[in-house]
């Protein structure tokens, strides 16, 4: 198991990676909630279609991120056992770009019905 190989890093790198992790869940979380939210709370919000179409692409994204975050902290522990170099993550770029695109859909759809 990877656990066992290599050697075991700064106890300090280990809990900061941990740190990292928790806020993607957190972020995840945050996701998870706005889509609650959203469901329950925002009905009048925009029309049927929009609003479960954005309810299930939080759900989604809550989801995606929370096996992003597990994964991400694997690969630095992992790396940080072997002394590498952290692999560059990926996902913040899809993330950044995903997120660019929903709030100026949303806010268009808003503003335009």
């Amino acid at each position: 198991m990877w656990e066992t190989q290599g050697k075991s890093p700064d106890y300090r790198f280990t809990l900061a990676n941990e740190r990292t992790f928790l806020a993607w869940i957190r972020t995840a979380l945050a996701f998870m909630a706005a889509a609650i939210g959203i469901d329950q709370l925002a009905a009048e919000l925009a029309p049927d279609l929009f609003r479960e179409s954005l309810v299930v692409t939080l759900g989604l994204t809550a989801a995606c991120l929370s096996y992003y975050a597990y994964r991400r902290w694997v690969n630095n522990e992992r790396a940080m056992r072997h002394d590498a170099d952290l692999p560059f993550p990926h996902g913040l770029l899809w993330l950044s770009a995903g997120l660019a695109t929903g709030i100026m859909l949303t806010l268009f759809i808003l503003v335009v019905l």
